[in-house]
């Protein structure tokens, strides 16, 4: 068995990219399943593991962390993978790094917000989310995408350069959590659309599609029933959602 084990839920954005660089890089690893959905992460046993009580969580021996960027690194320094995940060069470190720093406050929120405000506010509150939200949430949205294309890819194949590294994973998996919410974020983008398929054949198709399974099926969480404790739990979160 294993020594490293990771707490997932593949509907997490964080949790993709943790599973699919483990995954894409034959890192060993126990995969201890943590349904958000069913509250999981509010039992004790998970409460020893992360007290922040949030996936992914990793714990190697006796060692326990938090946070999947962080995850990421530590996994890439361990592990000693391919340099071009996270380059020893320093331009390119910090072009990862940067892109690492910006995205708490853009691409990861902006996605999310989405994702809650069409998927899962059907789910939680029984009906569709005010038009005028929507809007609101897209063009924070659209705006991130802008960004992400304009300055962190310019006219390179990778946020890094000519290679895939951390940061375009930790990228696509926030960017695909919109499609739950029937919006293609790559259409009428053709320098996004193609940035994705090399992100993809660099990660391989077959991995890449079994990790944004669940995602891209979101819609059949409709049909089972949330634990009354999480479903007051989320939908004070979406209701004081800005």
């Amino acid at each position: 068995m294993a020594d490293l084990t990771l707490y997932l839920d593949l509907m997490s954005q964080p949790c993709r990219s943790v599973y699919i660089f483990a995954k894409a890089n034959k890192i060993p690893f126990n995969n201890h399943q943590v349904r958000l959905f069913k509250g999981d992460h509010f039992s004790e046993e998970f409460g020893k593991v992360n007290v922040l009580r949030k996936v992914p969580a990793l714990k190697d021996g006796d060692f326990l962390m938090a946070e999947s960027t962080a995850m990421l690194l530590y996994m890439a320094r361990k592990y000693k993978t391919p340099d071009h995940w996270y380059p020893s060069d320093l331009q390119k470190c910090a072009r990862v790094d940067e892109y690492l720093a910006w995205q708490h406050t853009n691409t990861r929120p902006h996605g999310s917000k989405v994702f809650w405000v069409k998927c899962l506010t059907p789910l939680i509150l029984g009906q569709e989310a005010p038009a005028e939200k929507v809007d609101a949430v897209v063009t924070e949205f659209n705006t991130s995408m802008k960004n992400l294309e304009e300055k962190f890819l310019g006219d390179k194949l990778f946020i890094a350069g000519d290679e895939i590294s951390v940061a375009d994973l930790v990228a696509i998996v926030e960017i695909m959590q919109v499609m739950a919410g029937d919006i293609n974020p790559f259409d009428d983008r053709p320098k996004l659309a193609a940035w994705k398929k090399r992100v993809v054949e660099a990660l391989g198709e077959e991995l890449f599609m079994e990790a944004h399974k669940e995602i891209l099926n979101s819609k059949q969480m409709a049909s089972e029933p949330l634990p009354p404790e999480l479903l007051e739990f989320l939908k004070c979160k979406l209701q004081a959602m800005k």
